[in-house]
């Protein structure tokens, strides 16, 4: 088959198309034809993208690990899926991506697509989509009426978040660019505030729950926004346990987890017309190296999407 890895460690810069060997399927997994992968821009800065879950090497490597597309052969013990099902789902991250023509996936890691939305799109959804579900409800366990401070939303997790932070009947305030602005207000925030404009932190109090997507700078001062007993959910730096009892706080630092339950809420919501991917840019297999060097330059609306069969 035809797929992009990286033989050392490296970026974007370092990587190849090129044959490749058919994945060997394990006692659960099944066999996708890709259709479509979604890329995360940071994968490089990951252990699990070169290692195995034992930290021993894993070279050369696949990347990508968001898939839509068909089950082309199942395992005996993978029963949740059928041959021929267009599915969609996240991969383990220290396995090989989707970044290929062919990957090996865990059964209980894949849905049925939305009906409603092709490949291409269905691949924008699991990992942006499952980060933005777990971190408002499983962390954060927002409910109907509290109010939640959106750090990049204009991202691919915040794009979702916005969303389903308005499904839920929360109260949204948004940061992000004002190349975004207008999205933001359009996905169904209440408030945006531009940050090269406007300080958040000198006009935000008293939320019930930061989601944060930037890190840095941004992260240290949304600790004094929250109410106290609020939380802190970061999904690109440490928080910790000191500074949140500091404030009176929770902090947490996730790592999105796959989902086959979620993954099936998300269509259903995708199907009813209440969610949506945001894909800024589709890129044929071949050209994986310039999708990964667009998603680090920055600023990026939505998500980046490598089309490989759709």
């Amino acid at each position: 088959m035809k797929a992009i890895r990286i033989h050392s460690r490296g970026g974007p810069e370092d990587l190849i198309y090129e044959d490749a060997p058919m994945p060997v399927l394990g006692p659960d997994d099944v066999l996708i034809q890709v259709g479509a992968a979604g890329i995360t821009p940071t994968e490089f800065t990951w252990n699990s993208t070169f290692t195995t879950a034992d930290r021993k090497p894993r070279l050369p490597a696949i990347p990508a690990f968001e898939v839509s597309g068909t089950v082309d052969k199942m395992a005996s013990g993978a029963t949740e899926l059928s041959l021929g099902e267009e599915v969609y789902g996240l991969l383990n991250f220290w396995r090989d991506g989707a970044a290929a023509e062919y990957v090996a996936a865990r059964a209980s890691d894949m849905a049925p697509k939305p009906e409603s939305l092709d490949l291409v799109h269905s691949a924008a959804i699991s990992l942006s989509g499952l980060t933005a579900w777990q971190g408002l409800f499983d962390h954060a366990k927002l409910s109907q009426g509290d109010r939640v401070l959106i750090h990049g939303a204009g991202g691919g997790v915040g794009t979702f978040a916005v969303q389903l932070a308005r499904w839920k009947g929360l109260k949204v305030i948004a940061t992000c660019s004002k190349l975004n602005t207008d999205l933001a207000k359009e996905l169904g925030a209440d408030e945006v505030i531009d940050y090269a404009k406007t300080r958040f932190d000198e006009v935000v109090k008293g939320v019930d729950a930061v989601l944060d997507t930037v890190g840095g700078d941004t992260l240290e001062r949304s600790w004094g926004v929250l109410r106290r007993g609020g939380t802190l959910v970061t999904i690109v730096d440490d928080a910790p346990a000191e500074k949140a009892a500091a404030f009176g706080v929770h902090g947490v630092s996730m790592l999105v987890q796959p989902s086959r339950v979620e993954l099936m809420e998300l269509s259903r919501m995708v199907d009813a017309g209440k969610l949506r991917p945001i894909v800024s840019g589709v890129f044929p297999l071949p050209h994986a190296k310039e999708a990964y060097q667009r998603g680090l330059a920055g600023h990026n609306r939505g998500k980046l999407v490598l089309s490989i069969s759709d």
